[in-house]
């Protein structure tokens, strides 16, 4: 077949994944295609339910069966047909938070490649202290398969010794520093956090240490070894709270009263002392979420031993160009390049082949980070501390640098926590891939991205069953002139930026929070104000300090003042003028598996089971509310165990789910579904979408309330039994708001971390409404933010930078957005003007 008679393009024919009502849609091949669409519109079911599924399953039925079952495999899209589709690669949009050992260097490969550079170039120290000069026999001696592994003999003194091979150079492995085991921070329990409010009595619950899971009963214990537990904990004897402290671990002979009014009697109830409490737990515990919460107990320092290398300190003996190991790892990525340069002019010229090999693996692993504007992060900055944009991009740099051709790369919202700046270089990447002569579907609500892709393809119109149609689709140019688009307005500047009333006397009329930090991390004496009862933008780039300010400075000093607890030691001023409360709301899923949905996360499935409990029909078969529930064994399909599907295992082939075969979906048993209200059972309630249930619930307050909440948000659309692990990150934002609406707030601080996740222009609308409505009611809105139309819709600015990482921790600009971009001070604050522009003109 000749090149001109190749396919041109995919061919979708038929696709029911999820919302989508048998779409056939064509998807240019060796372009740029920008999918867009409202939140739950469709567009993540084309581009990963199809395209990659399909894509990424047909590339795996190539490889052998051995190999096949050793990978997680992805199964049958629900199409008919899809045609022409290449090898697919997926990059999500929340990728998963790296755990305590990992690094930048870690999660890039970079940091093997360094130790590959140390173990083989590196000039290694002998017992006697002699620094021995790099030479192509150390390299040798590395490569031998017997006892000499390794084995090199000194040239000043003549010993036998054994250099340091790449292994002995990694954290996670044989270079652990000895005492934090290669975790760079060592803890110890703050003592100050033991005691929560200490005017409470113990009864009441001041001794915080004791209401981990299984010390619920520790009070009784105290009062048996003599301690008061009825008056507040201030007003105790030294000796009492010595005691409650630092008591001895004895036996005690106790009598717990239960609420039924009878009384358990424990012969040997053994007492653990506050600081006991925690370390018992800490070393017990195997789940994250109680590790997370034993946390708030120690204060974390600096390992003592590795000064936070995270290596075994003798392993910093051996260097390269002077260099050890740790030191190489601390510089920003931006100068490995100069580095690579003095490494090959240090080393004899035998060696150069072998440094050339070597260096140039760095040099690739490191351009795709250089070219996504991450020059500014160092190999040893801790993987959790990554923003969700930078998390992305080091993804995006590892598919980058295998520089392949003819594949398929399906990217949901990469635009995540990225500056427009980096969006810029982002869209360049692009065009890259497209030229190294592969395919690109890209899902994402940034206009600037959607305007720069080659084809567009709109799903709509509206969103979960009012969805899953292509409304349009073309290039940019004929979508500007498209009557039917949904986003023509916002790439064009036809559409309204301003879209909620802004502040436009003083800001600062209602009070102001203050707050000034000393060190931490990039930021450094950084002192500011934020005005209440206001909408507050926190800008900037990645890197800049935005995540640093607002939830290591100012929510840490909140919570630090909520549990009376001394602030953080880089804290060196708080003011929280009159708020009391702060409410932390960020991307993350709703929920751990299937079994929490949209009606268990609210107040819904709760008052749906006591509306069932109470019919006649359950009253007379003896049912409680438990038995409403799927996730108990009265009320659950015994077949599905109230999941609604079953997953068989076909060994080589990938897992297959499949709706129960029993409950087909509802999740209960065939008796609690014969329990019918207004001629549905729970399950069919479950079915209904939020806009549906409102006219079902108009008389019930409780649920018709909630489900008001959920519409004004802009989630009318999800079903009420709907998996809430599978919403976009600006779906689960809202979600998590429902229970905060319809309260007053004047004493709250609402603090939003990329709201605009998952959002399409139209939803930021809604997202706006969202919070004018909070802020009606009193509370403070803080987000941190990239999107430009939140931006306009600021009452206050504090934008950071200039740029990122050593060149940011700065605020660079502070003030009203329409007062800022008359005279743009920042690189943020002139694509704001920009922006502003291209809606005036």
């Amino acid at each position: 077949m000749s090149y001109s008679s190749q396919p041109t393009q995919i061919e979708v024919i038929g696709g029911n994944v999820n919302n989508l009502k048998n779409i056939s849609v064509n998807i240019p091949l060796h372009k740029f295609v920008a999918i867009s669409g409202l939140s739950g519109s469709g567009k993540s079911s084309l581009a990963m339910g199809i395209l990659y599924s399909e894509g990424a399953r047909r590339y795996l039925d190539s490889l052998a069966t051995y190999t096949r079952r050793r990978i997680s495999q992805v199964g049958r899209a629900n199409v008919k047909e899809v045609r022409h589709i290449p090898s697919a690669l997926a990059l999500r949009q929340r990728p998963t938070v790296p755990g305590a050992r990992s690094t930048v260097g870690t999660m890039t490969e970079i940091f093997n490649v360094l130790r590959l550079i140390y173990s083989r170039l590196g000039s290694p120290k002998c017992p006697n202290g002699h620094q021995v000069p790099p030479t192509i026999k150390i390299a040798e001696a590395m490569d031998k398969m017997d006892e000499t592994m390794g084995v090199i003999t000194c040239p000043t003194c003549g010993v036998k010794f054994h250099a340091f091979g790449a292994e002995d150079f990694a954290f996670n492995s044989d270079g652990a520093c000895k005492n934090c085991q290669g975790l760079g921070i060592t803890k110890q329990i703050d003592p100050d956090t033991l005691i929560g409010d200490e005017t409470k009595s113990i009864r009441d619950g001041a001794v915080a240490a004791w209401r981990t899971p299984g010390r619920n009963f520790m009070p009784i214990v105290a009062q048996a070894a003599g301690v008061r537990i009825d008056v507040p904990y201030n007003q105790l004897t030294d000796k009492e709270r010595e005691m409650v402290l630092h008591g001895q671990q004895k036996h005690y002979a106790i009598d717990i009263p239960s609420k039924n009014g009878r009384v358990f009697h424990m012969d040997n109830a053994l007492y653990e002392n506050a600081y006991n409490a925690i370390e018992d737990s800490m070393r017990t515990t195997k789940s994250d979420v109680a590790l997370k919460r034993l946390n708030r107990f120690y204060r974390f320092f600096t390992c003592p031993v590795c000064h936070g290398t995270r290596m075994n300190p003798d392993r910093l003996n051996q260097l390269v160009v002077g260099k050890n190991i740790a030191e190489a790892s601390q510089m920003p990525l931006s100068e490995l390049p100069e580095f690579v340069d003095q490494i090959k002019g240090w080393l004899p010229a035998d060696m150069q082949a072998l440094a050339q090999n070597l260096t140039t693996e760095l040099l690739n692993q490191v351009q795709p980070l250089l070219d996504l504007g991450l020059d500014y992060l160092t190999m040893d900055r801790a993987g959790a501390s990554l923003s969700t944009g930078e998390l992305q991009r080091i993804q995006l740099g590892r598919t980058l640098r295998t520089q392949t051709t003819g594949v398929l790369y399906v990217l949901d919202e990469p635009s995540v926590g990225l500056h427009p700046d980096n969006v810029t270089g982002l869209i360049k990447i692009f065009h890259q891939l497209i030229d190294q002569g592969n395919s690109l579907v890209v899902v994402d609500h940034e206009t600037a991205i959607i305007d720069a892709a080659d084809w567009i393809v709109e799903i709509g119109p509206g969103s979960g069953a009012n969805g899953g149609t292509v409304i349009d689709q073309g290039t940019p140019a004929q979508i500007h002139r498209s009557k039917k688009s949904l986003i023509r307005p916002f790439l064009t500047g036809e559409g309204k930026l301003v879209t909620r009333k802004v502040i436009t006397d003083d800001v600062f009329a209602k009070g102001q929070i203050k707050l000034a930090i000393d060190h931490k991390f990039n930021l450094n004496h950084v002192s500011t104000e934020f005005p209440v009862n206001r909408l507050i933008a926190i800008t900037g780039f990645s890197g800049a300090g935005k995540t640093t300010l607002v939830l290591d400075g100012l929510l840490d000093a909140f919570r630090s003042k909520l549990h009376r607890r001394s602030l953080p030691s880089y804290i060196t001023k708080f003011d929280p003028a009159q708020l009391k409360h702060v409410i932390s709301v960020d991307a993350t899923p709703v929920g751990k598996n299937a079994r929490s949905t949209v009606a268990t996360y609210t107040n819904i499935m709760d008052n749906l089971r006591k509306l069932y409990a109470v019919l006649p029909e359950a009253k007379k078969a003896g049912y409680t509310a438990s038995h409403f529930s799927y996730n108990n064994k009265q009320g659950a399909c015994p077949t599905c165990g109230g999941t609604g599907e079953i997953s068989l295992d076909i060994q080589y082939l990938p897992d297959m789910v499949e709706v129960c075969p029993t409950c087909h979906g509802k999740r209960f048993n065939s008796q609690v579904l014969a329990v019918k209200w207004q001629g549905l059972s729970i399950a069919d309630v479950l079915d209904y979408d939020v806009d549906q249930a409102i006219d079902l619930f108009k008389s019930n307050s409780a649920i018709g309330e909630t489900l008001n909440v959920l519409q004004q948000m802009g989630l009318g659309y999800l079903h009420l039994g709907e998996a809430t692990p599978t919403l976009s990150g600006g779906e689960a934002q809202r979600l998590k708001l429902t229970s905060h609406m319809k309260r007053s707030q004047n004493d709250t601080l609402f603090i939003f971390d990329e709201p605009t996740v998952g959002l399409h222009p139209l939803d930021v609308r809604v997202l706006l409404k969202v919070f004018s409505q909070l802020i009606d009611q009193g509370a403070t809105v803080l987000m941190i933010t990239h999107d430009l139309d939140l931006m306009a819709n600021a009452d206050y600015m504090i934008d950071m930078g200039p740029r990122g990482g050593d060149q940011g921790g700065k605020i660079v600009a502070k003030g009203r957005p329409t007062d800022l971009i008359e005279d743009p001070s920042s690189l943020t604050i002139r694509y704001l003007r920009a922006h502003f522009d291209k809606y005036q003109k």
